[in-house]
């Protein structure tokens, strides 16, 4: 399989919110991500670009489909010049919400992919980057 370039989605309003789920959702099947496992890593893609556009003012999503010699994943990375995560341990904890979001916070959509970065600095902006291996 040849992996697909990298494409790169604005976040700015809601319908780019729909884009993003959906182009996961393409990615995935093409990277032959079980049915469960497509719908963890559209919900964790979900939940960082809805936390991106409420609480980053915005901004956009890399996805691409990396290898590692012998399984294809989805990567995204989320990307927004916004306030930054003042209390990262909190934003962290297990089952916090700020009351805005569906609740999954970043914790949640951590739990639901193999691989989760963040790099946040206040008054710069954060970088969330999430990627789901096959199988």
């Amino acid at each position: 399989m040849t992996a697909a370039a990298a494409i790169e989605l604005p976040i700015g309003a809601d319908e780019d919110i729909v884009r993003i789920r959906q182009l996961v959702r393409t990615r995935a099947q093409e990277a032959k991500l079980s049915l469960v496992d497509q719908t963890k890593v559209v919900t964790a893609a979900s939940e960082l670009a809805r936390n991106t556009l409420t609480y980053g003012g915005g901004g956009r999503v890399v996805i691409d489909m990396p290898t590692n010699g012998r399984r294809v994943g989805i990567r995204a990375r989320f990307v927004d010049e916004g306030p930054g995560i003042p209390d990262l341990d909190l934003a962290l904890t297990e089952g916090w919400t700020s009351g805005k979001g569906m609740g999954l916070g970043l914790s949640g959509s951590r739990r639901l992919v193999d691989e989760f970065t963040l790099d946040t600095e206040v008054g710069r902006g954060t970088t969330v980057t999430i990627v789901k291996w096959s199988r």
